[in-house]
């Protein structure tokens, strides 16, 4: 693939989230050592045992949303957590993030047949507040990709392409052919793509290294790639401008 230089990782989180490793301003100081431009802190929703709770996501107003010269975007990855695409957060919860991202997760998933789940994830791809569908190739949900990118399309929403969830300790053996496929979809659609560390420490942060193999093997276009593109990032989510 052509030189990739990550200026953007939408897809971390801190200690908050329960099983991660790194404090908020930790994360900020590597993604700035690191040149990251926009970092993204996510901390997983209330479905996940162990996160935090409520009052800290109504508390963010008080971090300033530029660390050591990254611009933050505080918000959570919800959960999606039925095939009708219930999602575990309010309209209150939801007003308090500067991002949604939205996805499954074995623990806290009860899903259904592949056209029920495709429904399911399809319904959430089309609310207006979620920006980024997390990790849906990893094999937790059995989907119809196609119908995913399409939706993703008509709704200006991103589908991510997890590196986390490829790495060969998630023993998600379904997610390198999943992912392959995906990527091929939104190369036959035209259709940008969120690479996502899902970083759980801060030396995990903008490694999409288990991605790369696969941008490879798929000849994916590095202009649908939004992650060296932050100014088109931000417009592609319709986030306030960035500067």
């Amino acid at each position: 693939m052509e030189k990739f230089t990550p200026l953007a990782d939408l897809h971390t989180h801190t200690i908050v989230s329960g099983h991660a490793y790194s404090s908020l301003q930790e994360m900020a100081q590597a993604a700035a050592e690191k040149g990251i431009r926009l970092l993204g802190v996510t901390e997983h929703g209330p479905a996940i045992p162990g996160t935090c709770g409520r009052l800290y996501f109504k508390n963010m107003i008080v971090i300033p949303r530029e660390m050591y010269g990254v611009r933050l975007l505080l918000g959570a990855e919800l959960n999606i957590l039925n095939h009708h695409g219930d999602l575990d957060a309010d309209d209150k919860l939801m007003e308090m993030l500067d991002l949604r991202i939205a996805g499954i997760h074995s623990v806290c998933w009860n899903g259904g047949t592949k056209l029920q789940n495709t429904e399911g994830v399809t319904r959430v791809i089309g609310d207006p507040r979620i920006h980024i569908i997390s990790h849906p190739a990893d094999g937790s949900a059995e989907l119809d990709f196609e119908s995913l990118v399409i939706a993703a399309k008509n709704n200006h929403t991103l589908l991510e392409i997890n590196s986390h969830s490829l790495h060969p300790a998630r023993h998600k053996t379904i997610a390198r052919s999943n992912n392959i496929a995906l990527l091929e979809l939104c190369k036959k659609h035209d259709m940008p793509v969120i690479l996502g560390s899902d970083a759980h420490i801060s030396f995990q942060i903008a490694d999409y290294s288990n991605v790369f193999p696969l941008l490879v093997e798929t000849k994916f276009p590095n202009e649908l790639i939004l992650n060296d593109k932050p100014e088109e990032l931000i417009g592609f989510l319709g986030l306030p401008e960035y500067n």
